[in-house]
């Protein structure tokens, strides 16, 4: 039974989420030819990550160091692109606190 599961149980569950992926692409997609406005938010987001992508990838180095070749990352553009998405990722955690700390002051004076 175990092996069942674990055979046509991970098999399921990977056609699943392929299924889950299609459709929180297509669907929206679907949604925003009927209404083109609603997309705005969208591409807005996204150019703003993209602009935090860029900029964390301009700051980071491309030094390939022994942490790296351990794990099979030998090219400088590889290092490059990891150091780029952790510092993204620094940037937005840091905007996400600062958003949280605004909103719970603003709420303290209404």
């Amino acid at each position: 039974m175990a092996e069942f599961v674990s055979t046509y149980g991970l098999i399921a569950a990977y056609a699943l989420v392929g299924i889950a992926l299609l459709a929180a692409v297509v669907l929206p997609l679907i949604q925003s030819i009927s209404d083109p406005k609603s997309m705005l938010g969208t591409v807005v987001g996204i150019v703003i990550i993209a602009v935090i992508f860029f900029v964390g990838f301009s700051i980071a180095t491309d030094e390939v160091t022994n942490v790296y070749v351990n794990n099979n990352v030998t090219e400088g553009t590889t290092s490059k692109m990891i150091g780029g998405a952790i510092i993204t990722m620094y940037i937005l955690v840091i905007l996400a606190i600062v958003g949280i700390v605004i909103t719970e002051v603003t709420k303290v004076f209404k």
